[in-house]
């Protein structure tokens, strides 16, 4: 419970309507004007429309379909980044290690099934 001296309300209500009936100190900013514009107005610079029949620069056509570019890239980069992937865990000692341990794992477990089919009988 807040007393009647507290700056702020324990209530968040009654923080909110507070805040709504006190004055906002703040500063109206006017914008830079440039020289040569009209007063008030930001400099209008021109862009080029684009090329028709161009595809947009996300990626994507104007239906939502990504382009071919914007595949192959995408593809390209997952490509390289598992090659990577593969040089740099297939060239450390701890890659080995597990490479040598998957292939113990696979052994034991065709030894097993092998163990499982022959007690089974023919």
């Amino acid at each position: 419970m807040s007393r009647p001296d507290d700056p702020l309300p324990a209530d968040p209500a009654d923080a909110a309507a507070q805040a709504a009936d006190e004055p906002i100190d703040a500063e109206i900013v006017e914008p830079e004007t440039v020289a040569g514009s009209a007063a008030g107005t930001a400099p209008v610079v021109p862009v080029a429309p684009p090329a028709p029949g161009s595809p947009p620069a996300s990626g994507y056509t104007d239906e939502g379909v990504p382009t071919l570019d914007y595949v192959r890239d995408k593809i390209e980069g997952r490509a390289a980044t598992a090659a990577g992937w593969q040089e740099l865990t297939g060239d450390t000692e701890a890659g080995r290690t597990a490479d040598e341990q998957l292939a113990e794992r696979d052994r034991k477990a065709r030894d097993r099934l092998e163990e499982i089919r022959r007690s089974m009988g023919p």
